[in-house]
């Protein structure tokens, strides 16, 4: 289903990174580009749009205030650029949304909270409390406490969480760019209805010295956008009205993705995006047509399992190529399964209705 003016409701506006200096050869992070930002985003609550901001830059500002010219590659002293970059940069919005006058607040998450189905019903309540009381919560990764097993690893794949887990209408992408460029660099692709491997090869990683993400990441959260039922766009954040134009038309600026037919439950989603597997069940061909055909998977039908996970977490289900085609919620542990795989076994491995077909 394709957008249609004023149609969006429910708007995460992901901030990269890269919108923090004044220009790329800056080494000093500036503040310009996300007042203006949340200036913008300001008005459109003021319309009745709900918006979730979810913003990088705590470690570009932290690296700023400390004086350090590249990333650090030290945890330590990453977490410590994080401490004091938080401050700053909530600093930059209290005072940007206060001169609006709007309240926001800071949401910090980690893969844990997605990953325990508990703690997301508890992060998921708070961001809509703050919406119901008309605040603009401002979500970043906790980077002061994260490391590389609770890492998101970018602020892509964290936006599209959040997005996913609030049923947003619209997720917003900006950075530096007008859009996803197409092979000459030059021209902007305007409209994705699929991302096709052509598409994929015309992304490209950044250079960025101070940011992890890239082309290649915010297509992939486009691809779970779009599976999830959501409009997602990505343009240039340095753009006067770019935040309204999206709001209001989003085939009207940068690159839109358009959501498959369709939106999955909430639920679905968590299972399917929301949860970073902890094993794989690997399936033979007549478990694998089972699945398909909606129903659960038995001990019987499994030839390989990979991971320490227990019940409760999420795994993926492949087929005998490797192909992951399925994510489900383990209904034994990974002990049981191995013991127990290719046998007919009285209890189920993933019950059908814990079972997402990817």
């Amino acid at each position: 289903m394709k957008p249609s003016e004023g149609s969006s409701k429910r708007v995460v506006v992901k901030v990269g990174s890269s919108l923090l200096y004044a220009d790329k050869s800056s080494r000093e992070a500036a503040p310009g580009a996300l007042k203006n930002i949340a200036r913008q985003a300001a008005s459109i609550v003021k319309s009745g749009t709900e918006v979730v901001l979810v913003s990088s830059g705590a470690i570009g500002f932290g690296m700023s205030r400390l004086g350090l010219r590249s990333r650090p590659k030290e945890l330590s002293l990453l977490q410590a650029a994080a401490a004091v970059g938080q401050n700053e940069l909530m600093n930059i919005y209290r005072q940007a949304f206060s001169s609006c006058g709007l309240l926001c607040g800071q949401v910090l998450l980690t893969w844990e909270d997605f990953v325990e189905r508990r703690r997301y019903l508890n992060a998921k309540t708070t961001l809509q409390k703050l919406l119901h009381l008309g605040i603009v919560p401002v979500v970043n990764e906790n980077d002061t406490v994260s490391v590389d097993e609770i890492k998101f690893g970018d602020n892509d794949r964290l936006s599209v969480l959040v997005a996913s887990m609030l049923s947003a209408d619209l997720l917003l992408n900006l950075s530096d760019v007008d859009g996803l460029l197409g092979e000459d660099r030059k021209s902007v692709i305007r409209e994705v209805d699929v991302i096709t491997p052509e598409i994929r090869k015309v992304a490209a990683p950044t250079g960025n010295r101070s940011s992890v993400g890239g082309m290649i990441t915010k297509l992939d959260s486009a691809a779970i956008a779009m599976k999830s039922g959501i409009t997602y766009v990505i343009a240039n954040g340095r753009g006067k009205n770019t935040v309204k134009l999206a709001v209001e038309d989003p085939r009207s600026i940068g690159t839109i993705f358009f959501p498959s037919k369709g939106r999955m439950a909430a639920r679905e989603r968590w299972i399917a995006f929301g949860s970073r597997p902890k094993g794989r069940l690997i399936v033979d061909d007549g478990a694998k047509k089972a699945l398909l055909s909606r129903k659960s998977l038995l001990c019987v039908g499994i030839v390989g399992s990979e991971g320490a996970f227990r019940p409760g977490d999420i795994v993926c289900i492949s087929d005998r190529g490797n192909n992951d085609f399925a994510r489900g919620r383990a209904a034994l542990a990974a002990e049981v399964v191995s013991k127990e795989k290719g046998k007919r076994f009285s209890k189920e491995a993933v019950h059908c209705d814990d079972i997402v077909i990817l």
